[in-house]
């Protein structure tokens, strides 16, 4: 079977920003720091840089829950950081997407299904619509 997770992905990135209200850097740095169990300020500075200007990215982060401190520095040791149980979720989230959950359809669990949404909403909550039927399709064939 051909794998193509990334079919949807920028579906997927759409629908996670609007419903955690995150810009696509910071939802990059999440996938990044994903895989680092613990960090510390330079290491997110590594990866930071390859990313759009924003010197307050990392204290935004951990003021609005992404990342929280898990060890706080003392005696020459450097302050650590890791995901929140929170970032895990949301983490868990895009890749169960990418590999064939549907995203919801109703305004309670997905904000671009609201009545007053802009215009991009509408065209990407429309191709939701058709991603989710697509994935009833395969998995119906998949079923036989």
């Amino acid at each position: 079977m051909k794998s193509d997770y990334l079919k949807y992905w920028r579906v997927i990135r759409y629908f996670i920003k609007a419903k955690y209200d995150l810009n696509t850097q910071e939802l990059d740095m999440l996938l990044f720091l994903n895989s680092e169990q613990y960090f510390d300020i330079g290491r997110f500075k590594e990866f930071d840089n390859l990313l759009s200007w924003d010197k307050h990215r990392f204290y935004k982060l951990l003021k609005k829950g992404w990342i929280e401190k898990f060890r706080k520095g003392q005696n020459g040791l450097r302050t650590v950081y890791c995901l929140s149980y929170k970032t895990k979720r949301l983490i868990k989230s895009v890749y169960n997407k990418l590999e064939g959950e549907e995203i919801p359809t109703s305004n309670t669990h997905n904000p671009m299904f609201a009545k007053n949404v802009c215009y991009s909403d509408k065209v990407y909550r429309n191709m939701i619509i058709e991603m989710n039927k697509f994935i009833k399709q395969q998995r119906h064939h998949s079923e036989k």
